[in-house]
């Protein structure tokens, strides 16, 4: 089960994103010496792990470069490797399908691929999506509920969740997937239409904007807080044997219910402000997706500590915050 301290490395991909910095803060906490991927870029997107790039181990590597991902991991050797690093907007994924596909899909196969050949006795974590469930065929979705994704984002994941399984079986490699629902937190980049309803009604709140456009609000989603997820992610990876888990809270809401309690929380009308903008109306919608999490909570003693009602407000709080300290 759990291994003594001076063993714990982690590598984690996708590191400066939402859940990568989550994770990394999580592991920092559990002792883990912790290791993040991140590409070459001129400008550092390091915000979101600002406070703790002190305590973590960069490497540079890309998805698309087999050879720099086996070079990191053979430099850190990890006992866990988190692979959270995809290209994961789903409207992105219509304008840039085979970049998708690359990055999301395919790269799973190079991550793999580099842990076989360098440190194949490590752990895996894939990141999958319920998106992967698409125009669903049953209600709630669980582990063996079949795929049916509706963008090409969606697609790539299912690609990705397949050759996990596919190493995990061939290679007899401990890798996992988690399929995980909507999570979101105050670290959710502002193209998501949770953070643009937060950011959206702080701006309004603070006399900066009037309007806020949004696509469709009848979508219903199953959302939970990002900083809950990653300890399920860690969980996972604690186990004796390797399996896949649906990770989510069990409830559904609609983005009109997200829009409600966002307006209503920073006491304001949402019908005076919100405009439909058909331009952010997706060419195939998904329009229920609600996780059965009973597997998780059995077997990894895993539980939300964040509804729904609590998500919304830390959110609309946390960006009320930050504009008023920026102006």
């Amino acid at each position: 089960m759990e291994q003594t301290l001076s063993e714990k490395r982690a590598l984690i991909t996708g590191i400066t994103g939402q859940d990568g910095s989550y994770l990394a803060e999580f592991l920092l906490g559990k002792g883990y010496e912790v290791g993040g991927v991140v590409r070459r870029a001129s400008t550092e997107g390091n915000e979101r792990i600002a406070h703790i790039i002190d305590q973590v181990e960069m490497h540079q590597a890309d998805l698309l470069d087999q050879s720099s991902l086996a070079t990191a991991i053979d430099e850190f050797q990890p006992t866990e490797i988190y692979n959270l690093a995809a290209q994961s907007f789903v409207p992105t994924s219509w304008k840039q399908p085979v970049l998708t596909a690359e990055f999301t899909g395919v790269a799973v196969t190079r991550v793999l691929e580099a842990m076989r050949s360098v440190k194949s006795d490590a752990r895996i974590y894939q990141a999958s999506s319920s998106e992967m469930y698409g125009r669903v065929l049953e209600v709630p979705q669980s582990e063996t509920t079949p795929f049916y994704p509706r963008s090409p984002y969606g697609v790539a994941k299912v690609y990705g969740h397949y050759i996990t399984v596919n190493y995990r079986e061939s290679y007899d490699m401990f890798a996992v997937s988690g399929i995980l629902f909507n999570h979101e937190s105050p670290r959710r980049g502002l193209e998501f239409v949770t953070r643009k309803i937060s950011h959206g009604v702080a701006r309004i709140k603070l006399g900066l904007d009037t309007e806020l456009h949004l696509g469709n609000r009848d979508a219903q989603r199953d959302w939970g807080f990002a900083g809950d997820y990653v300890q399920a992610m860690w969980l996972m990876l604690q186990q004796d044997q390797p399996d896949d888990y649906v990770i989510a809270t069990g409830e559904t809401h609609t983005v009109q219910e997200f829009v409600e309690i966002a307006f209503g929380h920073a006491g304001l009308n949402w019908e005076e402000h919100v405009k439909l903008d058909p331009k952010f109306i997706r060419p195939a919608e998904v329009d229920l997706l609600i996780g059965d999490p009973s597997k998780a909570k059995k077997e990894l003693g895993w539980e939300p500590s964040v509804d729904f009602r609590g998500l919304v407000e830390m959110m609309v709080d946390a960006d009320i915050a930050t504009l008023s300290s920026q102006s």
